[in-house]
This record gives C-alpha cells, structure tokens and sequence, in this order.
C-alpha cells in the first residue's frame, strides 16, 4: 500500500466522504487512489476558490468535513480566499495539499513556493507529511482537528513522494473533543446582569443559532427582558415559521452606531463584540457604545446550547412558544427592489431550502421581509473576501441532502469563482441562482463616499462592471447551466418557481 491509498483508506474510515478537488501532477497519486479505493464522492471544481468556497459550504449543511485536493502553494494560494471566509465561519475541512517531492525542493523548481508559511495564515492544524508511513496517521489527526469545535482548518502537505512510495499504515479514528463547557462563573454572572441591569443585549453566534440554541435564547429575552440579535455574518442561521424573527447587526457602521447606541450591557453567545469591518475618517471602531460592559457567556468553541439551558435554570425562565413571526408573505409586482424581492423570495421558497447570500448591498434589508417564509437555513459570507456565495451554494447542495439552494448572489462578486456554475450542471445540483446585475461595485460606489472621497471619472470606471456588459444568461448556458433574464418582479417569481420544479440548476439574471 502506498502513502496515497493509506490517505484514502484513513479519511473513509474517519467519515470524510466527499473530496473537492483541483488536482495536479504532484497529487496524481492521490487520484489515482481516489480511483482504485471507492467510497469517496469526488467534486471536480475549475478553480482552487471554487473547491475551497464548496468545502465550506459543504461543513455548514453536513456539518462533516469534507477533504480539498489544491496543487501545490500557487494552488493553496488559489483557493486562499475561500478557506479565510471558512475559517471565519468556523468550518471544519481537511485540506490536502500537494507538493514537490522531498528530494526534489532542493531544486527550487518553477512551483516551488513557502506552502507551510501560505497554510499557517488559514490553519488551525497544519502538518508536513515526510514518509509515506506517516500519511494515514497525520491524516488521522487532521480529522479529528476538523471535528474539534468549532470546526477548524486542518492543512496536509503532502510531497509527491509520500503519496507514491510503499509503506502507507491505515490509521484508526482519533476521539473528537467535546466541545467546551461554559465556565459556571460566567453562567451566574450572566444571570446577575439579567436580573440586575437594564439596557442589556445578548449577541448570539454560531452554534447558538440553531432552532434549539434560539429557543432557550427567547425564553430568557421573555424572562428578563433582554433584547436578542446576531451577529453581522452567519455562518448558518435557522429561520422562518417556528424561529425567531432575528435581526443582525448592519454592516453600515453609521446604522450599527444607532442600532447599538441603547446598549449598556452586552452579552456574547459564541459571538464577538460588534466592530466595524473597516475603519472610517471620524468613526469607532467599536460600534457598540464605549461605556457599555462586555460579558462572554460562550466562546466559539465553548457549547452554547448547554449554558444557554443552564442560564435558563439560573433564572428560572419558564418554557415559552416561540413568538408569531406573521403570514408568509405574498409575491411583489412590478420593478425590483430589495424589498420586493425578499418578500417573492418568502412567497414561492420551497419548505427547508438553503440560502447561500451574496446579495451584499442591495441585500441588506432581506431579513424583515422573509421572516414569514417557510423553514430555511440562511448562509452568508463571513470573512468578506467576496466570491464565497455560487460555491458555498456548490457545497450546500452536495451537503444538503437534496434541499433546494437559493443562491441570491451580486454580480460583481460572482465574477471571482463563476466556474461554480460548471460544477452545479456537472453533479446536477438543485441550485437556484437569482444573480443580482446592476453591473457596478455598488457596494464600493457606498465605500468610496464612506472613506470621504468623491469619485471622478477614472474611479468610476473602477467600479463599472459595463462596457462590455456582462451576459450572465450566455456565460451560464455555456457552462450548462439553463438561465433567462428578468427585469421585473413578476418574470423573477416565475423563473423563481420554475426552477424549483426541476431537478438541476437554474440562473436568473434579474437587472436591478
């Protein structure tokens, strides 16, 4: 047996079962493995972000990692992106990288490159395999590091010649941690500011934003008083009928300042205190108030749901159905807004479909308006490297089950790992993709006039996304993707559940 198939054999028996992948020379031993050894659903993606965007969005659905297969540093470089966005939603994947043989580095050849010093900016985990004895074992550890909570990004690097010479050992499945306990100090403080204080905002964040996280969550806001929001970026939200009607906090610093500004307590539940995602001429970078105190009730990788239920014992807070969120709301006519859009999107989603939001600004008011919409997880990108929607909504889809994925996606952004599309038509995947065309950065025109600039003619032409005018029906259909374009909110419904009648992917191109 070889290093390769002591890999394969090692992450089949520790429940990794699909491999995204963008293989080249160095990692041809490893295919070949993948080949001969079956178990493994192998993802082909055209582009190292596009495997690493699926990965993630893999781990928020399955909640299992998946394993990646990058060529050598310029292909980790590659997918870099999407693992810093991973990494910020706490996403558990084993990422194999390949590389030179260990006789052959000394060489300097052309891809020769620091991949250890590239994998350390992304990884929690991180391991040079030097034999083909060790793979299976080192690949063993970076399962159970993946596991380990929150979810982390465990890094292989394994030279060609560990994955071709003779001498792979299986290696068994390493135990997973649990996840962390609260510390029962940071319960009762909890609880005394409950009691005690007024003005007090508990934040909630990643695991305590599943349907049992935010049920303990509203019966201490019922039995306190306390106000409940989440997080800017989610990495999986539950919402709809039977969920509570979360509002985040906005990423415009001047509206988060005002959201914020009643705060004198603030409670973090798997969460960090809000910050701007820059800085501004003039403006904190705190956007909650400077007096207020902080509290940490979990930290990410502590188990939010069993100290959000010991808080509830420590207060006494009686069990509370969740609140009315209202009817689901009825489809919009007319032009596009982002309103109009949100409450269509309500109307026709199918019961437990998967949102996979890149709408970035024209997406900021989503949430109120689909509060009402049937059961359905809400994914966004959480570390702001943009490109992460059209394969997270990949990735969702292979993790999914069979769920319905509606990705609602800017153009701009969409541009960075369009190869997705290629990927959704090759494995057949149940995705809806509503591409939000205005044809500019309009986010930047927003970030320019924040930073206190007035942009002329050469920065305008920065932000424009015209002249060619992109066609996003053509580029689809060439990938075989099947698309159309709307220009109002009557032809986006109709396309909306058109496709979600059939079984493949779909585009919309909705010009807004």
């Amino acid at each position: 047996m070889n290093g390769a198939e002591s890999l394969v054999h090692t992450l089949l028996g520790c429940g990794v079962e699909v491999c995204f992948a963008n293989p080249g020379t160095s990692e041809m031993h490893f295919v070949a493995a993948l080949d001969r050894i079956p178990g493994m659903k192998c993802v082909l993606g055209l582009q190292e972000n596009v495997v690493t965007g699926m990965a993630d969005g893999y781990w928020r659905m399955a909640g299992k990692p998946a394993a990646t297969l990058l060529h050598c540093g310029p292909g980790l470089a590659n997918g870099l992106a999407n693992l810093h966005n991973a990494r910020r939603a706490r996403s558990g994947i084993v990422n194999c990288v390949g590389d030179q043989a260990t006789y052959h580095r000394i060489f300097d050849a052309p891809l020769t490159a620091d991949t250890e010093g590239l994998a350390r900016s992304v990884s929690a985990w991180m391991r040079t395999s030097t034999k083909a004895k060790d793979v299976g074992a080192d690949a063993a550890a970076a399962v159970q590091a993946a596991r380990t909570s929150p979810g982390q990004i465990a890094t292989m690097i394994l030279p060609s010649d560990t994955c071709w010479d003779e001498g792979g050992v299986v290696a068994q499945p390493l135990p997973v941690p649990e996840p962390q306990a609260a510390d029962p100090l940071a319960i009762r403080n909890a609880a005394r500011i409950l009691r005690e204080k007024k003005n007090v905002l508990i934040l909630l964040g990643g695991k305590a934003l599943g349907e049992g996280g935010q049920a303990l969550a509203w019966r201490v806001s019922q039995a306190t008083g306390a106000k409940l929001m989440t997080e800017g970026s989610n990495g999986r939200l539950a919402r709809g009928q039977g969920r509570l009607p979360l509002e985040r906090v906005p990423y415009p610093a001047d509206q988060a300042i005002k959201a914020l500004s009643w705060v004198e307590h603030l409670i973090l539940v798997n969460s960090r205190a809000p910050i701007g995602f820059f800085a501004y001429p003039g403006k904190p970078s705190k956007h909650y108030p400077e007096n207020a105190e902080v509290h940490v009730l979990t930290r990410y990788e502590q188990d939010a749901e069993a100290a959000l239920r010991a808080l509830c014992e420590e207060l006494n807070a009686p069990a509370v159905p969740m609140p009315d969120v209202g009817k689901r709301p009825e489809r919009a006519r007319g032009a596009p807004t982002p309103e109009g859009l949100a409450r269509t999107l309500g109307a026709l989603m199918p019961e437990d479909a998967i949102i996979a939001d890149e709408s970035v600004s024209f997406g900021r008011g989503f949430f109120s308006e689909t509060f009402g919409a049937p059961k359905h997880d809400w994914m966004q990108v959480c570390g702001g490297a943009i490109g992460g929607g059209m394969p997270q909504a990949t990735g969702a889809a292979i993790g999914g089950g069979g769920r319905r994925v509606i990705n609602l996606q800017a153009d701009g952004s969409a541009m960075y790992t369009v190869q997705s599309l290629w990927t959704q038509a090759r494995e057949k995947l149940p995705v809806t993709t509503v591409l939000l065309s205005n044809r500019k950065y309009q986010i930047l025109l927003g970030e320019y006039q924040n930073v206190g600039a007035n942009p002329g003619r050469t920065a305008m032409d920065m932000l424009d996304l015209g002249n060619p005018d992109l066609d996003w029906v053509k580029m689809a259909n060439g990938m075989g993707v099947e698309g159309a374009r709307a220009t109002t909110l009557d032809q986006v419904g109709d396309l909306m559940a058109q496709s979600f009648a059939q079984k493949g992917p779909f585009l919309i191109e909705l010009m807004i």
